[in-house]
């Protein structure tokens, strides 16, 4: 008991020195980024309230981790941020199982975002793409059929921005974190994500 008790004392402490890493590494990579990624993070949201403004909607897609971050930002838009307001016009193309799959199995899991995109998209909306490597290859489909609709796209991308960076066109905004760590990255457009429905709802409602 005693030998069990002590192995318990040096996991504890273990576990500690390592969530104390975390937090630092995520503070440090934070800082680190925040100068240089405010203005696109500015040019995003003014893209996103332009398309509000017009009645058109944000669609976002993203894989894994970036997926429930797709969810996220549609659910705060969709329902509230921070502050009472109507309902926003996003839509997750992460959520969909059936159709997913569906593409998926017939086409190709390329396809799964851009033949939504197709369908569902039109002139003046928004795509939020999330990709932490910038080479994920549907979130590249997706942009590319964007561009096909006239829509315009906001990527929160991350690393070096990888092939994402050579298919976004003028209008688009790389919104793009570097860094070797994809929990790291992935902290950060976390971030980009609440400062992005902040930014709209202050443009929408005014000061709060």
């Amino acid at each position: 008991m005693a030998k069990s008790n002590l192995q318990a004392a040096h996991d504890s402490t273990a576990f500690v020195t390592r969530i104390t890493n975390h937090f630092q590494e995520s503070i440090l990579t934070m800082r680190q980024c925040m100068d240089d990624l405010a203005p696109s993070i500015a040019a995003g949201a003014s893209r996103m309230i332009q398309a509000l403004l017009s009645d058109r909607k944000i669609l976002a897609c993203g894989n894994g981790g970036s997926a429930a971050d797709c969810q996220h930002f549609s659910a705060e838009l969709l329902n509230r941020f921070e502050r009472e307001r109507p309902g926003l016009p996003a839509i997750a193309l992460t959520t969909d199982t059936s159709t997913l799959t569906a593409i998926g199995n017939d086409y190709h899991f390329d396809d799964v975002f851009a033949k939504q995109l197709r369908a569902l998209g039109q002139a003046g909306d928004v795509l939020l793409g999330i990709t932490t490597s910038g080479n994920s290859r549907n979130v590249i489909r997706a942009v590319e059929a964007a561009h096909e609709r006239g829509i315009i796209c906001v990527v929160l991308n991350g690393r070096s921005g990888g092939e994402m960076s050579s298919v976004l066109g003028a209008n688009d905004v790389n919104i793009c974190v570097p860094g070797a760590s994809t929990a790291r990255i992935q902290e950060v457009h976390g971030l980009v994500i609440h400062c992005l429905c902040d930014l709209i709802d202050f443009q929408l409602l005014g000061q709060g």
